[in-house]
């Protein structure tokens, strides 16, 4: 059974940065797409990045394009979203997923369904 636990959420000032990590327990496969995904309350879950964990791609929502990054340590089985210029409507409960075996696609940031391992979640807030 693998399990994500994600960490590195808080309470931060608009135009301000957080790093956000996901550490997986176990990859026994090649290819995974790690997705990081956020749901406000009241609103749909939204993709918001992909990593390619065996290899190098990574997609990206329009909303935080050029802002958040996406990044992975395979050592340490942990993958990371740093996100700056942080705008009040970033505010939200991160997840991220794994989807095994699979290469990432642009069009799996709206498939959050297709994942099949969840983490818990860590809020993030921007306050202006």
């Amino acid at each position: 059974q693998l399990h994500l636990v994600e960490s590195g959420g808080g309470s931060v000032q608009a135009g301000g940065s957080v790093r956000l990590s996901c550490a997986a327990s176990v990859f026994t496969y090649t290819y995974n797409c790690m997705g990081w995904f956020r749901q406000a309350p009241g609103k749909e879950r939204e993709g918001v990045a992909l990593i390619e964990f065996g290899g190098r791609d990574t997609y990206y929502a329009d909303s935080v394009r050029g802002r958040f990054t996406a990044s992975k340590d395979r050592d340490k089985n942990t993958a990371y979203l740093q996100m700056n210029n942080l705008k009040p409507e970033d505010t939200s409960m991160y997840y991220c997923a794994v989807l095994l075996d699979k290469f990432c696609l642009q069009e799996r940031l709206t498939k959050a369904a297709e994942f099949q391992y969840w983490g818990e979640g860590t809020q993030v807030t921007v306050f202006s």
